[in-house]
């Protein structure tokens, strides 16, 4: 007789003898078998032991077969195949608590009605919260855009985050250099400032939402088509909705006079401009917002430097005939030459692209901060125009 040493537990494993265990006994030519006095486990000492198994070795294990139970007998599962969804029920009691508490602002404020509307009045807002929440039982879905019906799908992505996006103009050399400059300013605006954009869109003027995105970076290249009356169209309700498009010639390396006037990109530009009512035009003011939107600037290098950033004129005559205007005090078009986006350009591993002209660290990055200046001059206006007031705040306070 081998007293209980270690026995299975319902999760098999081994655990200390219960009291109901009882000693095995061991007799020659019988095998012993796993009953309730004996479980499974191990019986003996630590000097000897034998293990008494739940199966033998020739023992098969078969599914349970419904047909052999007796009839009536139901078969049920521990739990549910599929998870039991309680959002729409904790939105219903949300709707009522939502109900209850107006109730208590009301009465709290003297406002509710009397009495004898007061119960009814309870019941119609819980059971309009009820039927408001019930009614949404099914999962919502987020709209992806109009149906085949309502024309070519809009995508909306480009509401979700903040990015930057630039025009494809066909170009794939131009395209490609565009979309790596505004990934490496990007990355700069990430580590410099609270800003994190997502990543940069192409834009295909013609077809895409422009309203999503803060400015453009519109590289001008000679073997660009020109945007017919529609498109055009589309870019001057753009400009006159507070739209920024920043216009890049990128030929200041090609003209000792900065590249603004008979290079053929700069021929392409006007054409372009053409088709737009622009306001007047003239280099960055010293005392200009971009000039302190967030660095503090003098000039406003790209790969080339040596070039204006020309800006919509401050204090120019209103006219009602001019769309593109500056909306809250930001001008909707900018035109440079320096090749900012070359000079932004960066690769799979971070480093720079293409040299600047000339060859000056400081001067890449004079041109993110540049870039960071546009950037913040388009997302937040031109409250940092005030600061000309300070002096005479300043007198004001005594100080």
């Amino acid at each position: 007789r081998l007293p209980p040493m270690s026995l299975l537990n319902g999760e098999g494993e081994l655990s200390a003898p219960g009291a109901q265990a009882k000693p095995l006994s061991l007799m020659q030519g019988v095998t012993p078998v796993v009953s309730s006095d004996n479980p499974p486990g191990l019986y003996g000492t630590e000097d000897g032991f034998v293990a008494l198994n739940l199966f033998n070795g020739d023992e098969t294990l078969t599914a349970l077969d419904p047909a052999i139970l007796a009839q009536g007998t139901q078969v049920a599962a521990y739990s549910r195949d599929a998870a039991f969804d309680l959002a729409p029920w904790m939105l219903a009691v949300a709707a009522v608590l939502l109900a209850l508490d107006c109730l208590a602002v009301l009465w709290i404020s003297g406002n509710l009605p009397s009495a004898r509307l007061r119960r009814p009045a309870t019941a119609a807002l819980i059971a309009l919260a009820l039927i408001g929440a019930g009614g949404q039982f099914q999962p919502a879905r987020a709209q992806t855009g109009p149906t085949q019906d309502d024309g070519p799908a809009i995508d909306f992505s480009g509401a979700l985050a903040t990015r930057l996006a630039y025009v494809r103009t066909g170009d794939a050399t131009v395209d490609e250099i565009s979309r790596e400059g505004l990934v490496g300013l990007s990355r700069f605006l990430a580590s410099r400032t609270a800003l994190e954009p997502g990543e940069p869109a192409g834009v295909d003027l013609a077809s895409d939402e422009l309203a999503f995105y803060p400015f453009l970076y519109w590289p001008i290249s000679e073997a660009a088509e020109i945007p017919g009356p529609d498109t055009m169209a589309r870019v001057d309700a753009f400009m006159k909705q507070g739209g920024t498009i920043v216009f890049d010639t990128r030929d200041q390396g090609s003209s000792a006079l900065g590249g603004t006037a008979n290079s053929p990109e700069a021929r392409r530009l006007q054409l372009i401009l053409s088709g737009l009512d622009i306001p007047p035009l003239e280099p960055v003011p010293l005392d200009h917002v971009l000039t302190k939107s967030f660095y503090l600037l003098s000039s406003f290098p790209g790969r080339y430097a040596g070039g204006d950033l020309w800006v919509e004129q401050i204090g120019g005559a209103e006219s009602a005939e001019r769309p593109a205007r500056a909306g809250d005090g930001v001008s909707t078009i900018m035109i440079t030459s320096n090749d900012l986006a070359a000079a932004w350009a960066i690769d799979a591993g971070g480093r720079a692209i293409f040299p600047t002209v000339p060859a000056d660290p400081m001067q890449r990055e004079l041109s993110y901060r540049v870039g960071v200046n546009i950037a913040m001059y388009t997302l937040t206006g031109n409250y940092k125009a005030d600061q000309v007031h300070i002096p005479a705040l300043l007198e004001r306070l005594g100080q």
